[in-house]
């Protein structure tokens, strides 16, 4: 199979692409891929260590303001793109091109359609993003990761598959132990992370919290982001943690740490959401509230929903609703297990073969 995929601006629809490229791979060890992305977004970083071939288009999204310089901008870079990417698939003779969301796949997606190549999209949201409605007249098949995101496309296009970010994680070896952070293994260990740039009200709440989680039996790994380690570190300075409790700037093999975690607290991004479902890993989310449409708050219940994670927002949380959420669950082992038993019954472990089953059937549209 020769396959584009397009996905950018941030790890939520670059790393489902990269999930689904991976299993393409150990499928046919003569796939031809070729990633296109943006000169902006972190791809243009993460796609070619990843050994695959990386194009790059010029593009922006729109500001709310319509009637702008900066938008008549992002209308010219569209177009362009539109026209760079036609000569982009037709020099390279995809199969099927895939979209993952991102401003860029909007440009690639809408000129292999119009070129008669046959096209998938998958939304990881249960909100669906701009790009992905803008493109859902034009492909063949959309997958979904949840159920939510069905009402928003056409019907007959729309199948369940998952975030092939799901199976990736599960299908990952570990043989990490707590003991290369100083911790124990046979400690029950709580993990709190606001993403890879840190979260502001997450942090200020672990750090409000740390003098009351230095006394309990359990272990918390506190995540603050690289960006933000400074800013917690100088708060923390005349507080001494126990040994229980770690402080970290980032945890770059955060998929092999998750099979250690007895309970997550952080955000409910959709590949953060995939991670934990498919380790089945029960979890205390705070949904971003800066993020379009709310989409985090829907995506937190649909597992709050299942009882397999418990919802507290932002505008609530401090460092003693953070103790308290935390004990509900540590203290009480068997609610703990029933909710990771819930998640995992959410799980989509095959999401990256089921997303490639709707490219082959996109594909057969087209013979």
């Amino acid at each position: 199979m020769k396959i584009i995929v397009s996905g950018g601006g941030t790890g939520g629809h670059i790393y489902p692409a990269l999930s689904l490229v991976e299993a393409l791979q150990a499928q046919d060890k003569n796939a031809e891929v070729l990633y296109v992305g943006s000169e902006r977004g972190l791809e243009k970083n993460i796609v070619p260590e990843k050994g695959l071939e990386f194009k790059a288009l010029k593009i922006q999204g729109f500001k709310r303001s319509l009637f702008t310089t900066y938008n008549f901008k992002t209308v010219y870079l569209f177009l362009e793109s539109v026209k760079k990417a036609k000569k982009i698939i037709r020099d390279f003779k995809p199969d099927v091109v895939v979209g993952t969301g991102g401003y860029v796949s909007g440009a690639v997606l809408y000129a292999a359609a119009k070129m008669g190549v046959a096209t998938v999209i998958h939304e990881q949201n249960s909100v669906v993003g701009w790009t992905n409605k803008f493109l859902s007249r034009y492909v063949d098949k959309i997958g979904i990761a949840f159920d939510d995101a069905k009402s928003q496309f056409p019907e007959e296009k729309v199948v369940f598959t998952g975030n092939p970010r799901a199976q990736q994680v599960a299908n990952m070896q570990s043989n990490f132990s707590w003991t290369e952070l100083g911790l124990k293994d046979e400690v029950p260990t709580v993990l709190i992370f606001g993403g890879s740039q840190g979260a502001l009200k997450i942090n200020q709440a672990s750090v409000e919290a740390i003098p009351e989680f230095n006394q309990k039996k359990y272990q918390v790994v506190f995540v603050t982001g690289n960006k933000r380690f400074a800013g917690v570190e100088a708060q923390l300075k005349d507080v001494t943690l126990s040994d229980n409790v770690k402080v970290l700037p980032y945890i770059s093999n955060m998929p092999e740490i998750l099979p250690k975690v007895d309970l997550i607290v952080g955000r409910a991004g959709a590949t953060s959401l995939a991670e934990i479902t498919a380790m089945g890993i029960p979890s205390i989310l705070i949904p971003s509230p800066y993020v379009t449409a709310d989409h985090q708050t829907r995506n937190a219940m649909s597992l709050v929903k299942k009882e397999a994670a418990i919802l507290e927002t932002e505008e609530d949380l401090n460092g003693n609703s953070l103790v308290k959420k935390v004990d509900l669950l540590m203290n009480n082992d068997e609610r703990r297990i029933k909710m990771g038993e819930n998640a995992k019954l959410m799980g989509v472990t095959d999401a990256a073969d089921q997303l490639l089953e709707v490219c082959k059937t996109a594909i057969k549209l087209h013979e």
